[in-house]
């Protein structure tokens, strides 16, 4: 399943490509790691500010566990990073959700992740 397109760099689109993958092909993440800074810089609703690549890896588990897909809504590409807005569909319904992603040397340096908290844990985000 293609999230963004091919306009999107290609460390994005293997992004979305393991995001949507399902949770018996994330295993232990290891193809998540690669794509990301060792010292990747998140920030989200419910985790707060994490650095590091291996908890960022670990809490992304619980996404890729219960989303049915991503269907895009708008992307946007520029030199150093790209913006994505999609509907997240989960258990018991669909959460809108907007990523800002900063790449350095081809891989995911800094991840700003915007969406409802409450609601995501509604409709069985995890």
């Amino acid at each position: 399943m293609t999230v963004v397109s091919d306009s999107a760099p290609p460390v994005i689109r293997d992004y979305y490509r393991v995001l949507t993958g399902g949770i018996e092909s994330y295993a232990d993440g290891r193809e998540l790691l690669p794509l990301l800074a060792d010292d990747l810089d998140f920030e989200g609703p419910i985790a707060g500010r994490v650095t590091g690549s291996a908890p960022f890896k670990e809490g992304v588990r619980g996404f890729v566990a219960n989303v049915g897909g991503i269907e895009l809504v708008q992307e946007v590409h520029g030199p150093g990073g790209t913006a994505v807005l999609y509907d997240a569909h989960l258990p018991r319904g669909t959460v809108r959700m907007a990523e800002f992603l900063e790449i350095a040397d081809g891989r995911i340096r800094r991840l700003r992740l915007q969406y409802d908290p409450a609601d995501y844990l509604a409709k069985g985000g995890g």
